[in-house]
């Protein structure tokens, strides 16, 4: 696993052992920041389901002004803490050891707010739309903020009225994201 593009291409990341976590290919990680090159130079950038850090890692080598990185499993905080260390990216980052909803919360109480928020959760989960909840709630995404949820691809579509999925990319037999924005308010 590495960095594809920016400041740090071609820098080898380490990775969780186990199963526990499925590192972004780099054809897709190549496509997914293709897709957001026009939103990522200095963004805020918030990289949930965090796994190796990979994701908000290649973020902030393209550009973004920080990251955020969540995750509850040690061992992930761990590689990812070494990560950022090696790639001397721990002064624009912040890591967070706790599950999704106590994370957001802190986050919120932090006053922090995303540009970009990418989440990778296990698949076939049933708590995606609970996350978008908390996420608008909380008010944690930016006007005109993107969300991207990597998912397998044949989990069904994320129907939620308050956000419009206005693209979906789909890569081979297993994967696909979908770009998620809030669906702008109606004036009074």
């Amino acid at each position: 696993m590495r960095i594809i593009s920016g400041e740090k291409r071609g820098f080898k990341l380490k990775a969780p052992q186990g199963q526990n976590t499925r590192p972004t290919t780099d054809r897709i990680k190549e496509s997914l920041f293709n897709i957001l090159a026009p939103n990522l130079y200095g963004c805020t950038f918030l990289d949930l389901f965090s796994g190796s850090g990979g994701i908000g890692i290649e973020a902030l080598s393209r550009g973004a002004e920080s990251a955020v990185f969540v995750d509850r499993a040690k061992e992930a905080i761990d590689v990812i803490n070494y990560n950022l260390e090696k790639t001397n990216y721990n002064k624009k980052a912040l890591v967070i050891k706790q599950n999704f909803g106590p994370a957001l919360k802190k986050i919120a109480d932090m006053g922090l707010k995303f540009d970009i928020i990418f989440m990778d959760p296990p698949y076939y989960c049933d708590f995606i739309e609970n996350i978008l909840d908390e996420i608008k709630f909380l008010g944690i995404l930016n006007n005109k903020g993107i969300i991207v949820v990597e998912q397998a691809k044949d989990e069904s579509e994320i129907i939620k009225p308050e956000f419009e999925v206005f693209r979906v990319k789909e890569y081979g037999k297993t994967t696909k994201m979908s770009f998620i924005r809030h669906l702008e308010e109606e004036p009074c």
